[in-house]
């Protein structure tokens, strides 16, 4: 009934466009004006009333490490299982964090993003709010901070990656002490971005990308659009500088879309310096040292006027030092059925995996149906199935009403779910990132409802969408 449920929601925006399109037009007309959103608080009141008394035992038939979006919407998947389902996840707060650009931005205000995890997680579950120390699959074990062992029948891995702000010298002190330093990665600094732009008078403006996997790959051009359309807009982009060093080699990973944004930055006159990556910063004299790869790893600085900083980023410490991860430290599973490559009872999903797609949100979402589905299937001595074609999605925002939205494979071909060129930056995709997105993820995706679009992408392309090819 539930999916039955979310499936008429689109239907019916389907058949009701002109309604939706006047929804979007009112909550466009209040939320994009940056002045408006420039003042909010991040003091969230959190309610340990929700954590429920721990019953007896210790012993679970489904035990999910995590209570990010995939931890949470996998629970949602086991509810029906009652107190024999167990989430391990210490935080009183969840963040819905693909939002924390438009926050970063002054679109959104931050409280929208946060919700207490007590009403994030499903009521018939239990919560254990302590830390996992320590795994041991091969005792069905994991460790709390308490010294407590909690036995599991089945076990999901999804603890997100962990922000590695510390690796980089001067970069904590920098986010603590200057005002022009920020990072929409973090809730303790992502109010810091729009603040910094509003105080930008002119000079360089920097915008990093680290040379180490990361969560949502994109976020790191999409603030750096949305300022220079803010510089723009505040007369200040002529004496302005706007730079992107990355570490990578290209713009984007995905051919079709790389090109749509090399259009985009050669039409702002952005300019773009590969192969950077960020490795120290001092803010007293207000520079950032960049070791340039592949050049004998040389060392150059830049002076700063305004410096967005997207941290390294690795897989929790606690699974790196675990029997369950790969040698990067990953958590090693099947890129297709999402079962441990050694240990059959436990699976894994999203940022601390080994799969070899990018980490978004849309993956997890993904991830989350095909993991149900297969770990149910093991549950009844079958063997697990092997569906997931590593889709990813990751709407490329270029300014306050526009977005390319890209959507691939593992392979890097384009796997589009609208009927038309999603490479062209629309209004429509704006739209969907800032107010249908974040609805399905509160709604539907966190009640254990939505699997992606592959069901809607099929209707769409009139049963025709490509069958995927998996090796």
């Amino acid at each position: 009934m539930a999916c039955k449920h979310g499936i008429s929601t689109l239907s019916l925006c389907m058949r009701n466009p002109g309604t939706v399109a006047k929804i979007l037009q009112c909550a466009r007309g209040d939320l994009v004006r940056w002045t408006t959103v420039c003042s909010y608080s991040t003091d969230v009141k959190s309610n340990t009333a929700d954590v429920k008394p721990r019953t007896a035992t210790s012993k679970y038939k489904v035990v999910v490490v995590g209570g990010g979006s995939g931890g949470c919407a996998v629970a949602a998947k086991f509810s029906s299982l009652g107190r024999q389902c167990a989430v391990i996840e210490p935080n009183d707060m969840h963040y819905y964090q693909p939002i924390w650009t438009l926050v970063g931005a002054g679109l959104k205000g931050f409280q929208s993003s946060v919700h207490r995890m007590g009403d994030v997680l499903p009521q018939s579950c239990e919560w254990i709010k302590e830390k996992a120390v320590q795994f041991d699959p091969a005792h069905n074990t994991v460790e709390l901070s308490s010294g407590e062992k909690v036995q599991y029948d089945y076990l999901v891995v999804a603890m997100g990656i962990q922000l590695d702000y510390d690796k980089i010298p001067g970069l904590v002190e920098a986010l603590e002490n200057d005002p022009s330093v920020a990072s929409n990665y973090h809730q303790r600094w992502v109010n810091k971005t729009f603040p910094a732009m509003q105080a930008f008078k002119g000079g360089n403006a920097i915008f990093t990308f680290p040379n180490t996997p990361i969560k949502c790959a994109g976020a790191p051009q999409k603030i750096m659009y949305l300022a220079d359309e803010y510089f723009r807009m505040t007369g200040v982009r002529e004496k302005t500088n706007v730079i992107y060093n990355t570490s990578l080699g290209v713009i984007f990973g995905v051919k079709k879309y790389a090109a749509a944004l090399q259009k985009v930055i050669d039409k702002r006159g952005i300019t773009v310096n590969y192969k950077h990556n960020l490795v120290e910063v001092n803010y007293k004299t207000k520079t950032a040292v960049f070791q340039l790869l592949g050049e004998d790893n040389k060392f150059v600085s830049f002076e700063y006027n305004f410096l967005h900083a997207t941290p390294p980023m690795s897989s929790p410490d606690v699974l790196k030092q675990s029997p369950l991860v790969n040698d990067a430290g990953w958590v090693d599973v099947n890129k297709h059925t999402l079962q441990h490559m050694t240990y059959p009872n436990v699976f894994g999903l999203g940022d601390c995996t080994s799969l070899p797609t990018s980490k978004t949100g849309a993956a997890v979402a993904a991830q989350c149906g095909i993991l149900h589905k297969n770990m149910l299937e093991v549950m009844k001595g079958r063997v697990p199935e092997p569906v997931y074609d590593g889709y990813t999605s990751c709407p490329l925002i270029t300014s306050k009403s526009t977005c390319i939205l890209a959507e691939f494979d593992y392979d890097g071909n384009p796997l589009e779910t609208l009927p038309f060129n999603q490479a062209k930056e629309r209004h429509l995709a704006y739209n969907m990132k800032a107010y249908i997105m974040p609805e399905i993820y509160w709604r539907v995706m966190m009640k254990g409802w939505w699997n992606g679009p592959a069901l809607l992408r099929k209707i769409l392309h009139l049963g025709f969408d490509r069958k995927p090819k998996l090796k």
